[in-house]
């Protein structure tokens, strides 16, 4: 069925980029066939950069162990909770930290308060009361604690002054907007020792949609999961999500913590991920198994989607893997592909509306084969409903942030104006 899908994809578009160049009110010859090659180009690496995503996601193992009664932990771990302006999730967050199926013993919760203005640190002091392993530690207060010293206050200074702090082994970092699984320090803990981990990436999903917009980012985040995977079983492209990471301290120390990537105020994540792999090459992994996935709520309205897209988007200038660079622009151009093919077809006639389709046609068909394969295994298949929408939003989305991404110099964060 795919392959049959394919070859007829192929042969209509060979046929339109021949109606292209031999239609007399068309552009000129040699620039028509340029064009045509370029869109080519881009729609058959975008088909098989996603069908290798699938096939390396497939083929990425679950990690399965028989945990109750058979696993003892010995690894203490160091919980890092970095918080501002979190009132209002954050005693969600770090109670379901507390009411983890593992020793107590064997883990403490660090929330920083990157000096919040609301009732964060309250909360925070409140619940650590009432548990011997919580603590609070007040950014504000703790001076510059980081590795480098450049950075007083942010994400990147609020991890760094809770390992500084912390007593465990293996750090383990999420947000405190975010919820936990009760087996989650179990498998993060069991995987470390197995693996002798130097790095590990596991899965983050949106959960309590309440609208489209909501249901299209958790559709939407389930396939930068499955890339997530595919880049770590393929060794490329290697990519995560800073709500639920683990590293030993050892490590983090090692590499010198964000020192010579704290310009920016986001990449916590994927940037110290890449120091550490470049160390390590075979020691960073992906923990595959949907029962250690963090939830977290996807933004409400459309102006703080596009604020967190365009904080995510502007670490790219960073990435020094060309591979992950060199994806990022076939997905973009791709987009531009098919509006700027719509847009000519108002001048140069119906072989470049028609080309516009079919691009929008392969990437509706590709990502839709992608994305229900990790729908299906998260559990979240009735995201797949009212798809077509999704698609064009994706579209749109990307042609938005991608572009902004590129001018914008400074955005703003939780009320930072940060760069």
């Amino acid at each position: 069925m795919v392959k049959w899908w394919v070859f007829g994809w192929i042969t209509f578009l060979l046929k339109a980029g021949k109606e292209i160049a031999q239609c007399k009110n068309t552009m000129p010859n040699p620039m028509a066939s340029i064009w045509w090659l370029l869109n080519f180009w881009l729609a058959l690496t975008y088909l098989l950069t996603v069908l290798r995503y699938l096939l390396a996601w497939r083929k990425l193992p679950d990690f399965n162990p028989l945990i109750s009664g058979a696993y003892c932990p010995k690894t203490k771990l160091s919980i890092i909770v970095p918080a501002r302006n979190e009132a209002a999730k954050l005693a969600l967050c770090v109670t379901s930290i507390a009411q983890q199926d593992f020793p107590t013993h064997l883990f403490e919760v660090l929330v920083i308060d990157d000096a919040s203005e609301d009732g964060t640190a309250t909360i925070a002091a409140s619940i650590a009361e009432q548990h011997d392993n919580i603590k609070l530690i007040s950014l504000a207060k703790a001076g510059t604690s980081t590795l480098s010293g450049h950075t007083a206050y942010g994400k990147k200074a609020a991890i760094e002054a809770g390992i500084a702090a912390a007593s465990g082994e293996l750090i383990v970092c999420t947000d405190a907007d975010c919820e936990v699984p009760p087996n989650w320090l179990m498998l993060v803990a069991h995987f470390y020792e197995t693996k002798q981990a130097k790095f590990i990436a596991a899965p983050v999903n949106f959960h309590g949609e309440g609208n489209w917009l909501q249901r299209f980012q958790s559709l939407d985040f389930l396939g930068m999961m499955g890339v997530t995977g595919a880049g770590f079983q393929t060794g490329t492209g290697l990519l995560c999500n800073g709500a639920n990471l683990a590293y030993p301290k050892a490590v983090f120390e090692e590499v010198g913590g964000f020192e010579g990537i704290d310009g920016l105020a986001s990449g916590d994540d994927m940037l110290l991920l890449h120091k550490v792999g470049k160390r390590y090459p075979n020691q960073v992994f992906f923990l595959k198994n949907k029962a250690a996935t963090v939830l977290t709520e996807a933004q409400p309205d459309l102006r703080s989607f596009l604020s967190q897209r365009l904080r995510w988007a502007t670490k790219s200038r960073s990435y020094e893997d060309w591979r992950v660079t060199l994806r990022l622009v076939v997905v973009f151009l791709l987009c531009w592909a098919i509006l700027l093919n719509g847009v000519l077809a108002i001048w140069f006639g119906w072989p470049l509306l028609a080309l516009s389709l079919a691009l929008l046609l392969l990437k509706w068909a590709v990502d839709c084969f992608f994305l229900r394969e990790m729908a299906t295994y998260f559990g979240r298949v009735d995201l797949m409903q009212g798809y077509w929408r999704s698609q064009l939003g994706h579209v749109a989305y990307i042609l938005v942030v991608g572009t902004w991404a590129n001018i914008a110099k400074q955005y703003e964060w939780k009320g930072r104006r940060v760069r």
